[in-house]
């Protein structure tokens, strides 16, 4: 089992990455809260959770081991999966999903994409009890318009949204608010498509 890959980042989407380790690129499919202050040329240290199927081996990065093991809690629930997890990361921070998680906040879960009724109670009454609310603030910088809409965009269409709904939504999002950044597009986003 894998614990981490560390390495250069040498592409890099807002839902997946690649990272140069000795010559092996690894492909690492990743949330937005991972995808936060990365940059291609860059040196990294994901920690990695390796999916293995039967028909592919896949890897998902996280920042930091805290994320990862809220990914391990998420997935350990009947019905969600490690895309579905990985959407639930995507769409608010590891305190934000704490704290709805902690607090019996299923409306806040049920925004998600993905996430019905049933499941976001499933999700609280399974981890309420083994998470922690905790506050972290989330960092986000700022991209020109039409590079936040590109890969905005890009990133829904990876996370299995239709091109035609997801630039819709997208164009929508930056006409109201043109400063958004693309982290700030996708969470919101996520929960109008």
């Amino acid at each position: 089992m894998l614990d981490y890959i560390s390495g250069e980042i040498v592409e890099l989407t807002p839902a997946s990455v690649v990272v140069d380790c000795n010559g092996l690129g690894y492909f690492i499919n990743i949330s937005l809260n991972t995808y936060q202050n990365m940059s291609v040329g860059h040196r990294i240290k994901l920690y990695v959770y390796e999916a293995i199927r039967e028909d592919a081996h896949l890897l998902y990065g996280f920042r930091d081991k805290h994320e990862r093991e809220i990914f391990l809690l998420l997935i350990s629930v009947s019905g969600v999966g490690t895309n579905t997890a990985r959407v639930i990361l995507s769409s608010m921070t590891v305190a934000e999903l704490e704290s709805t998680i902690a607090s019996g906040n299923s409306k806040l879960l049920k925004t998600v994409k993905g996430i019905g009724a049933k499941t976001a109670e499933r999700i609280i009454v399974d981890l309420k009890d083994k998470i922690k609310a905790s506050g972290d603030s989330l960092i986000m910088g700022a991209l020109a318009h039409s590079e936040t809409e590109n890969e905005a965009v890009a990133a829904l269409i990876m996370l299995g949204f239709m091109q035609a709904a997801s630039a819709k939504v997208v164009r929508k999002l930056l006409s109201e608010s043109p400063q958004m950044t693309v982290e700030q597009v996708i969470k919101s986003a996520l929960k109008l498509l």
